[in-house]
């Protein structure tokens, strides 16, 4: 047998209690995005009390978001490597120990290197809680556990900036982190307590060599690259809506940041109402199936969106979010299964696949938010929005059917 072949023994047994696993990669899982939000009502007071400019303050928010993405990419590996327990507990661990320090910063400079530390290791729960799922659970029942977890994914950005003014506001800008950091050890603890090795295991020779090789199979495999596109692409909707939205409701259409928020909670809503579907419908149907579903619902989001615009170019939020409920409702039906279809091409380096996803996600979104933040600027409408969404689900779906190879239910 080559020594850099992993021995795989069959997987993990699940737990005796799926709900309290359930409940902890939830918690580890909202730990990055919750972390991300909860700085950004803070910003105005970091600029005043750090005498510094707005956009050098933006970068506690930006570089966090980009250490948060760069980080999985190592993450996911080093869970593949030397097992998921160990990255989690480290990963947490300094997440907790970041916040204490940025609690001492007294510069903007310092402030910002103390938030990249931190978002390294805030993105363990999304990289290595995706990769603990599908150790435990075949791919379609893992789409049906990642459904569940994700839906901290809308509940903790939009409690996070409430939580961060009202502690900015009675205690300071310091007593965010306070919050993470208590927060962030509390989940090290129950983790700790908690958490079993669920990694398979591999003979001594899965080192760098192993994991690189995996790599390598990765990117040569049609599927995984069809998975890992579909997963980007058809998210990038969500992300142009976010970089686009706020500029055409508040600065074109001339409603209040209060409405906006309002408003998006329909945005979140329908979101949710995905991720339940895919949780409960995922083992039933399977996960090519319902990707094709969820994107479909996307394209038809998208077209209503077009529809909208052109019949109503004046009008206002109510003719802007309903179409994007459906969007965001394909969202969080086919993501979940598009991340499940990534981490099971090959189990034995589902840490390494979730990396790589969890990456393309979150680069093409920013770049899809950047342009669309542009693009609406310089237009009256909801039209190049909507033209974009369409166009970005259409791919999309035509890239899936081409590259992604179907696969029956297990």
């Amino acid at each position: 047998m080559d020594a850099q072949t992993p021995v795989t023994q069959a997987p993990p047994r699940a737990p005796a209690s799926p709900y309290a696993l359930l409940a902890l990669l939830m918690a580890m899982t909202a730990i990055g995005p919750l972390t991300l939000n909860i700085l950004v009502p803070a910003v105005p007071n970091l600029v005043a009390t750090m005498d510094a400019d707005l956009g050098t303050v933006q970068l506690t928010i930006s570089l966090y978001l980009f250490g948060l993405a760069v980080s999985q990419l190592v993450l996911g590996p080093l869970s593949d490597r030397f097992g998921r327990r160990p990255v989690v507990i480290a990963g947490l661990t300094l997440t907790a120990l970041a916040s204490v320090l940025a609690i001492a910063m007294s510069s903007i400079g310092a402030l910002i290197a103390a938030r990249i530390i931190q978002a390294l290791g805030a993105s363990t729960g999304l990289v290595v809680g995706r990769a603990i799922i599908r150790d435990l659970y075949d791919r379609e029942r893992a789409a049906s556990m990642i459904g569940w977890v994700t839906t901290v994914m809308v509940v903790a950005p939009m409690v996070a900036p409430l939580i961060g003014g009202l502690l900015d506001t009675a205690f300071g800008w310091e007593s965010i982190f306070v919050f993470v950091a208590v927060m962030s050890f509390a989940v090290l603890t129950w983790a700790f307590a908690a958490l079993p090795e669920t990694r398979p295991d591999h003979v001594t020779g899965g080192g760098v060599r192993f994991i690189a090789g995996e790599t390598r199979k990765l990117f040569g495999d049609r599927n995984f690259i069809g998975y890992v596109l579909v997963a980007s692409i058809a998210t990038a909707t969500f992300f142009a809506f976010l970089g686009g939205a706020p500029h055409l409701v508040i600065g074109v259409m001339g409603r209040s940041s209060a409405e906006y928020g309002a408003w998006f909670a329909l945005t979140a809503f329908g979101y949710m109402v995905g991720n339940l579907i895919a949780a409960r419908m995922s083992p039933r149907f399977g996960v090519d199936n319902m990707i094709r579903a969820g994107v479909g619902l996307q394209i038809l989001g998208a077209a209503a969106s077009i529809v909208l615009a052109t019949l109503f170019p004046l009008g206002g939020p109510e003719t802007v979010f309903p179409a994007q409920f459906l969007l965001s409702c394909g969202n969080g039906i086919f993501l979940p299964n598009a991340i499940a279809g990534a981490i099971s091409v090959r189990p034995q380096a589902a840490g390494t696949a979730s990396g790589i996803v969890g990456f393309a996600q979150m680069g093409l979104g920013a770049v899809a938010a950047q342009t669309m933040s542009y693009v609406i600027t310089h237009s009256a409408s909801a039209q190049p929005m909507a033209w974009t969404m369409f166009i970005l689900a259409g791919l999309a779906m035509v890239l899936f059917m081409v590259l992604v190879k179907p696969t029956p239910t297990r």
